[in-house]
Parts: C-alpha cells; sequence; structure tokens
C-alpha cells in the first residue's frame, strides 16, 4: 500500500479531520523519501546506477520468482544490513579492515549506498553489470591490508581479499538476511536451502572460494569460525557498535531504527550477542517484545514504502524489454537451482 493509502486509512475511521490526514501523508511521503535518500543517496531512491539497471541484454543471474529477489526485496533486509554488521565486528581481521581503511566515520551514508549498490546490482542488475561491480569492489580490496590479533591473541596479517575474510563476510552475511526473512518475512521460493544456493553466486564472484549450498553448510561454516577460537570483541567492535547503535540519522527516522537494532540484536544466537556484550532490549528485569515490535514496524515501512522497490521496477523493465524485442524467445529467468543449468548455453550459470 503507497503513503496515501495510510491517510486513506486514517481518514476512514476519523471523519472530518482533513488537515490531520494532510498531515500524516506528508510525514509518510518525508519518511519515505529519507530512507530512499539513506541507502541510495538519492530521496527519490532512483540514482542513476538504479536507473542503469534498465539496461542489459539477459535476466541477470537470478529473476522473478527467484529466492534472492524474495528476500533482497522484503523489508526485513533492513533488519538484516543491521544483524550482518554486527557479526560482521566479531572477526578482529574484518574489523581492522574496517577501522583502517573503511570511510564509515566520515562518510557513513556514502560508505552504506556503496555497499547496497553491490547488492541491488548483484541481485537485480543484469550479469555483466554484477560481474563488473564485483570486480571493482575487489580491486579496492587490493590495497586494504594489515594486522590483527585474533581470538586466540595472535597477531596475524590480513588482506580484504584473503579467503578467509572473504568467506566471513559473505556467509553473515547470507545468515543476516535468511534469518531475518524466515523471522519476519513471507515463505522463500524453495526455501532456504534455495536462498542459500543461488546467493553463493554473489560469493564467487566476491572471489569466496567455497560459498555454501545449503542452510545447513552455511551453519557449519559460521560454527568453524566460531569453534576455532578466530571471534572475539575488542575496542573497535564496541567502537562500531555504538555507532550502529546511534548512527547519524534524521530525527524523524532515529526511533523506528532504534526497533530495528533491537530487533537486529534479538534475532542473534545467544552465543554471539555474548561475545558481542549486547543484551535483549529490556525495561528494568523486564525483557521488551523486540521481535514483535519489529514485525509491526516492518510492516508500517512496507506500507509507507510500497510493494515493489526502484530497482525491482527497473529490473522488470529490463525484462520486458528483452521479452518483447527482436528475437526474443520468450523464455523465463534461468532457474538457478542446483542442477537446473542449461547445457546448450555455455555461459556461466547461477551457483549449482
Amino acid at each position: 500500500m503507497a503513503p496515501a493509502g495510510i491517510a486513506g486509512a486514517w481518514a476512514s475511521s476519523r471523519p472530518g479531520r482533513g488537515d490531520r490526514f494532510v498531515d500524516v501523508s506528508r510525514f509518510a511521503e518525508r519518511w519515505k523519501s529519507h530512507i530512499l535518500e539513506t541507502f541510495s543517496a538519492d530521496s527519490e531512491g532512483r540514482p542513476q546506477w538504479i536507473q542503469d539497471l534498465e539496461r542489459g541484454e539477459d535476466e541477470g543471474w537470478f529473476g522473478p520468482g527467484s529466492a534472492v529477489w524474495a528476500v533482497h526485496g522484503g523489508m526485513p533486509s533492513l533488519v538484516a544490513g543491521i544483524r550482518a554488521l554486527l557479526m560482521q565486528t566479531l572477526h578482529p581481521g574484518a574489523m581492522a579492515g574496517v577501522h583502517d581503511w573503511s570511510r564509515y566515520r566520515e562518510d557513513p551514508l556514502g560508505r552504506l549506498a556503496g555497499t547496497v549498490r553491490w547488492v541491488v546490482t548483484t541481485s537485480f542488475g543484469d550479469r555483466d553489470t554484477a560481474v563488473d561491480v564485483s570486480r571493482r569492489v575487489r580491486g579496492y580490496h587490493r590495497k586494504v591490508q594489515g594486522t590483527f590479533v585474533d581470538g586466540r591473541g595472535v597477531e596475524r596479517p590480513y588482506s580484504a581479499n584473503d579467503p578467509d575474510l572473504l568467506s566471513w563476510v559473505h556467509i553473515v552475511f547470507t545468515d543476516a538476511f535468511l534469518s531475518t526473512h524466515l523471522q519476519w518475512g513471507p515463505p522463500i521460493p524453495g526455501g532456504p536451502d534455495r536462498y542459500v544456493a543461488e546467493w553463493a553466486k554473489a560469493g564467487e564472484l566476491m572471489g569466496v572460494d567455497a560459498p555454501p549450498r545449503s542452510h545447513a553448510e552455511l551453519h557449519a561454516q559460521i560454527d568453524a569460525f566460531h569453534d576455532q577460537g578466530l571471534l572475539r570483541a575488542d575496542e573497535r567492535t564496541r567502537e562500531t557498535i555504538s555507532f550502529l547503535r546511534e548512527p547519524p540519522l534524521r530525527a524523524s527516522m532515529l526511533p523506528a531504527y532504534r526497533v530495528l537494532f533491537a530487533g537486529a540484536v534479538a534475532s542473534l544466537e545467544p552465543r554471539y550477542r555474548e561475545l558481542l556484550g549486547l543484551d535483549r532490549a529490556s525495561f528494568g528485569p523486564f525483557p521488551l517484545p523486540a521481535l514483535a515490535s519489529t514485525r509491526v514496524m516492518l510492516g508500517v515501512a512496507g506500507r509507507v514504502m510500497g510493494e515493489q522497490s526502484t530497482s525491482h521496477e527497473a529490473a522488470l523493465k529490463r525484462i520486458a524489454r528483452l521479452a518483447d524485442g527482436p528475437g526474443a524467445s520468450g523464455s523465463s529467468p534461468v532457474d538457478p537451482r542446483p542442477g537446473r543449468g542449461d547445457d546448450a548455453d555455455d555461459r556461466e550459470r547461477p551457483a549449482a
């Protein structure tokens, strides 16, 4: 439902208060604009790179009906981003790279927009564009090097393109988006295993050696990092958590963000909350219903934002153009589930 629909529902229940309805509608539009600007650096959610998703000569690595489109196009992704960042802070190598090289302190929203651009382009763009944006990110990573102290107190060198770090970033991202969607989203086409298998293609594009291809493999890889004693929280972790708890957002967005942050914390496994030094939201000794509150907030956000993102719309326009263009076969997007590749076509297929 569009923002006007919220105002309309309010109007039908409280007749005779037109000025209040206008105020609600205007607030919803401003809130929507602020959210879009935060994530895309454009108040209408249509920066040039979103518009460019209409270009390209294939459906992309995923497409309508894919698990990736369902998960990454859903409202729970607002919480997933927070959860993924919290988990990333537990790897001291990843944290050293962020602390030593990232511009998140000087330009946090610009840094966020850059990450969102990679996720959205890989999810909804054509294949060549997804490959290109991943190559550029890996090129930037080549200069990100240094040392860190692991959870056992051993000093180790790191590079952002190390297989170990690439794997950690990929699996906590995958786990965050999957877990939050399972908690607050509708059923995933093909279930959790299909999402993990599909998104393995993004890991491959970023140089991950052996991305998980099932829900069980995903958990096993995360557990391995924990059991090897590689994870720990230090001052850099606490500094980043403090930033994530109170980011430099507009005042109108902070109350909603705090609910989503509490939801992200509540969704974590207890052992990782303990490592991070975080507790579930409470009022004195009484726990607050963070999961239920997050569900309500995501419902409100969904009504304000509408059912379909601008990136989703742009991708559908590209696919429609391809279907209607000269020589179009009318075929549906490739099914990236394991074992479903087309042997007659030697193009690289999604994760199998």
